[in-house]
């Protein structure tokens, strides 16, 4: 077989109205998926950094680019896969739909390691593999059930005809979420978090956090800490001091207006040398808490946590 049977049966395998139909496809599962990420969430602490904010309002810049950027990921990603499977099933022979998954998977390990490059680790390589795959399923099947249709109607879906549905399945999709994401509040099976009510003598002993942090709360008022992540008063970023000082529970008030009011926290005040007195809000939860603070920037800052053991 020369070359111009190959470049005519690459020619054939690719067919426009696929990658339409491919690109509304995968534009359906970005918006379902982004609703069933957010609920899986919602009893998460954002550790007041506004994230679910934010994920918004990328959320809806996304909604605005999504044709197009579903259309370059079909011509990139799907049609691609679709046509090594066609050319590799006519000259191979075998089932199509087992070499579309064989070459889905080598699609995917090529995006992959342009994308994150070689010096990824090998589970971040597989995971992220697995993602890529699992999300171009659908729009394979929806393009072999277009192609299946056409024969026997006679004609493919348009381009119109077929973002009408993906928008219209969309919609009914992300209706239903939300129907049942009510109905599971109504039933208490769905909250949002609630950052848990911890007393003096729950918040007193020894917290740990990441390079060897360690704020030890004692009974009375008194504190140590070892390498404690503190804010840099010349700059937005932390620093780490040693030292002792005092420390009480802060329900809203005893912060002077300076805290997040709207949480409870530990302030805790400082014998000099490391600056005045930081704040460290409650989080986690009652069985399993956590002391964190934030600095810099609410919404990318250098997040600290500590743990208590």
């Amino acid at each position: 077989m020369g070359w111009g049977e190959t470049r005519r049966q690459l020619a054939d395998a690719w067919k426009w109205s696929e990658l339409h139909t491919a690109a509304a496809t995968a534009a359906l599962q970005v918006p379902v998926f982004w609703l069933i990420a957010w609920l899986t969430t919602i009893n998460d602490d954002d550790y007041g950094s506004g994230i679910n904010a934010l994920a918004g309002a990328v959320l809806l810049l996304v909604l605005v680019l999504l044709p197009f950027l579903t259309t370059l990921y079909a011509a990139l990603f799907t049609m691609p896969t679709l046509v090594i499977a066609r050319v590799a099933a006519r000259r191979l022979r075998g089932p199509e739909w087992l070499w579309q998954l064989g070459a889905v998977i080598l699609v995917s390990v090529c995006w992959v390691l342009v994308m994150a490059g070689w010096s990824a680790s090998v589970p971040a390589l597989l995971g992220a593999t697995g993602m890529l795959t699992a999300f171009a399923l659908l729009p394979l099947l929806a393009v072999a059930y277009a192609r299946r249709r056409a024969r026997i109607k006679g004609r493919a879906w348009g381009f119109f005809g077929v973002w009408l549905r993906s928008a219209a399945a969309t919609f009914g999709l992300c209706v239903l979420i939300v129907g049942g994401a009510i109905a599971a509040t109504f039933a208490g099976l769905l909250k949002e978090y609630e950052p848990p009510t911890l007393s003096a003598e729950q918040l007193t002993g020894v917290w740990h956090g990441d390079g060897g942090a360690v704020l030890n709360l004692r009974a009375g008022g008194r504190v140590e800490f070892t390498d404690l992540p503190l804010e840099d008063p010349d700059g937005w970023e932390s620093v780490r001091c040693d030292g002792t000082g005092t420390w009480t529970v802060d329900r809203g008030d005893a912060y002077a207006g300076e805290g997040p009011e709207e949480r409870d926290g530990v302030v805790v005040r400082l014998d000099g040398g490391c600056g005045e007195q930081t704040y460290w809000t409650i989080g986690g939860t009652e069985h399993d808490p956590e002391l964190f603070v934030l600095f810099g920037d609410p919404d990318a800052g250098d997040l600290r946590i500590l743990k208590k053991k």
